[in-house]
C-alpha cells in the first residue's frame, strides 16, 4: 500500500512562501482510498488558506484524527466543520473534551479545545477510544500510551482540575498514528506527550513490526543533553535508526542532535513537505 503525507500547519518556515506557518500541526494522510486529516492546527483561517494553496479540498476528506485535545492540535476544527461533508468520522481519545490549563505570568489560561463533545457529536460521527483503531486501511490509532518508563513529553506549565485543585496534565488522551506501509510502520505524531520512546515501545509491541520512520512533534523541545543522547542509542540500537521527519514541538536543538547523529536520515518537516511511502 502506498501513502502520502502532506504537512499542512507547522511552526516552521513553509517550503512555499504562498503558505502560512504558526504554532500548530497539521497532516493529510493519503492512500487510493481515504483523504485522513490528522490535527488541524490553532486557527482555521491558516488551516483553510494552507489547504487552498496546497489543493486539498475538505469536501474530499474521508475522516478526522486529533492526537490530543490541545488548542494547537484542535483550533481549526470550528472553521474546518462548515467545510466538509456531514457526519464525517472523527478519531481521538475519550479524554479529548477534558478541561486543559497553561500557567502563564497573567495566570491559567485555558488551552483545551475549544468545541464540546455534544456540538461535534451533532456534526461529525465521534470515534472515541483508548485502544488501537482503524481508521481506513493501513491507518490506525495508537489508542492511548498507558506504560511510560520513559520520559514523557511533558511540561510543568500543562495542568488539568484534580481533586482539591489543579494537578499536572496526565496527557492520558496523547496518541499518535501508525501507517502499515509495504517497507513497516510510520508513526505519525501530534505532539508525542507520553514521550517518544514510550510512543514507540508501544506501537512495536501492538504493532509487531519495525518502525520505518517517524513523522511530526516530538516535544523534545526542553530536553537535556543527556535525555538526547540516550534517545539517540535507543533509536539506534532498538528502532535500527529510523528515519526521523521532525516539526512542531521537537526543538531545534534535538534536531541538530539527532542530524548529527544520524545524517541524511533526519529531516525538518514544515508546511508544505510532502512523504511518500
Amino acid at each position: 500500500m502506498h501513502f502520502k503525507l502532506t504537512c499542512v500547519v507547522d511552526d516552521g518556515v513553509p517550503l512555499d512562501p504562498a503558505l502560512r506557518h504558526e504554532h500548530g500541526l497539521s497532516f493529510l494522510i493519503e492512500t487510493a482510498e481515504a483523504r485522513v486529516l490528522f490535527d488541524t492546527g490553532p486557527r482555521g483561517e491558516v488551516l483553510l488558506h494552507n489547504m487552498e494553496v496546497l489543493g486539498i479540498d475538505p469536501q474530499r476528506l474521508t475522516a478526522l484524527a486529533l492526537s490530543h485535545g490541545h488548542y494547537d492540535h484542535t483550533g481549526g476544527l470550528p472553521d474546518l466543520l462548515d467545510r466538509i461533508p456531514p457526519h464525517l468520522p472523527l478519531y481521538a481519545h475519550p479524554d479529548l473534551f477534558r478541561e486543559r490549563f497553561s500557567r502563564r505570568k497573567s495566570g491559567l489560561k485555558s488551552v483545551g479545545i475549544s468545541i464540546g463533545r455534544e456540538e461535534l457529536a451533532a456534526r461529525l460521527a465521534l470515534h472515541l477510544s483508548a485502544e488501537p483503531t482503524e481508521i481506513a486501511a493501513g491507518i490506525w490509532t495508537t489508542g492511548e500510551i498507558t506504560d511510560r518508563p520513559e520520559p514523557e513529553g511533558a511540561s510543568a506549565r500543562h495542568l488539568v482540575r484534580g481533586d482539591g485543585g489543579f494537578v499536572h496534565d496526565p496527557y492520558r488522551d496523547d496518541l499518535s498514528l501508525v501507517l502499515e506501509t509495504d517497507a513497516g510502520l510510520v508513526v505519525v505524531c501530534g505532539c508525542c506527550h507520553a514521550g517518544l520512546l514510550n510512543t514507540l515501545a508501544h506501537v512495536q509491541r501492538k504493532f509487531g513490526r519495525e518502525i520505518i520512520a517517524v513523522i511530526g512533534g516530538t516535544h523534545l523541545l526542553d530536553t537535556d543533553e543527556a535525555g538526547l543522547a540516550h534517545i539517540v542509542a535507543v533509536l539506534r540500537e532498538t528502532y535500527n535508526s529510523p528515519r526521523l521527519y521532525l516539526n512542531h514541538c521537537t526543538g531545534d536543538e534535538a534536531i541538530k542532535v539527532l542530524q548529527r547523529a544520524f545524517g541524511e536520515r533526519v529531516a525538518p518537516c514544515p508546511a508544505g513537505t510532502v512523504l511518500t511511502f
